[in-house]
Parts: C-alpha cells; structure tokens; sequence
C-alpha cells in the first residue's frame, strides 16, 4: 500500500480507503487495471502511472506461502476435492495461471473475473458448489474475511476464517478430515 500511495501522491491510509471502497468492479472483471485506477484517483491519471498502479497491485499478490501449498498438496493427495474461490481481477489470474504451479492444483477454481460475481454474493459460492458437484455441508471454505466466511456458513458451507495453514490443518483434523 506504500508503494501504491507513493505512486497516487496520497497518504497510505488514504489511498487503503480507496483500493479497498472500490475494488469490487476491478474483482469482477468489469474493469481493467487502468480504469480501475482512474476510476478511483481520477480520469486524467496518466497510463504511465496507472500502469505502474496495476503493477505494484499485482506485484503484492505474488507472494505464496509455500506451507499453505504443501497443505492443498495433502489434502488433494489425501482423495479429497480441492477447490479454489478467490476475488481476483482478469490481469492477475493471467498471469498466475502461466506463473504459479498453484494454480494448477485445484479441481476446480472459480475467480470472480470470470463469474461477474464477488465474494460475499451467494452466485459464487453456488458456482463453486456446482464446480465440485458437492452439497454445501460437504465443503469446508477458508478465508481471510470474516464477512466472506459468514456468507459461507448461510449457505450450509463449514466456514473457516483463516489464519495459517498449521491452523488450518489442525481444524480440518478436528473435523475428522485426513490430511
């Protein structure tokens, strides 16, 4: 967020506020990165500096925990399905689709980009679920928003907030799964 505001010449809570009040379109996939940017800091911004925005936006995604992938190697080597749901824009999951093995272990991953629908709307979850052919009760979701969690849990899901996948693999061992 430092970087983003050096480059915006905002104050870094300032420019939190921004990203963070107007990012559900860019998540969508209705807008791309530029006009995502000039839609929060203004029109006339610059395609040298909203290049640089999208960058740095995308730049601080790239970092994975690699203990989080040995846990989503166990648990699909364990027999279980693996999915991925994530809030993500057209330019990032291009990219990680080419760049991060990740990407690829999942049976099914549903991105927001691709659905026209965010995290927490109910059609994101339902595609998921669809994606899996699984009934609600039979998944188990983590997350990072308590918010996105909770939209899970209404929906029937075993919702989880994340916090670390040691955290993660004690839970869903609680929860009788073998991983």
């Amino acid at each position: 967020m430092e970087a983003l505001a050096a480059v915006a010449g905002l104050a870094v809570t300032t420019m939190d506020s921004l990203v963070w009040a107007y990012r559900h379109e860019y998540d969508r996939g209705t807008l791309s990165g530029k006009d995502y940017y000039r839609s929060i800091l203004g029109p006339g911004l610059d395609d040298t500096k909203a290049a640089a925005l999208v960058r740095l936006d995308l730049d601080g995604w790239k970092q994975i925990n690699p203990d989080t992938v040995t846990l989503m190697e166990d648990i699909k080597a364990a027999g279980y399905l693996l999915g991925m749901l994530s809030n993500m824009p057209h330019d990032f999951l291009a990219w990680a689709r080419e760049s991060l093995p990740v990407f690829r272990l999942p049976h099914v991953g549903i991105f927001s980009c691709e659905t026209g629908s965010i995290k927490p709307e109910t059609p994101i979850y339902e595609t998921l679920l669809q994606g899996l052919s699984c009934r609600p009760e039979e998944v188990v979701f983590f997350d990072d928003t308590p918010i996105n969690v909770e939209k899970a849990c209404s929906l029937g899901i075993h919702g989880l907030v994340w916090q670390d996948p040691e955290t993660a693999r004690r839970a869903l061992q609680k929860m009788q799964v073998r991983v």
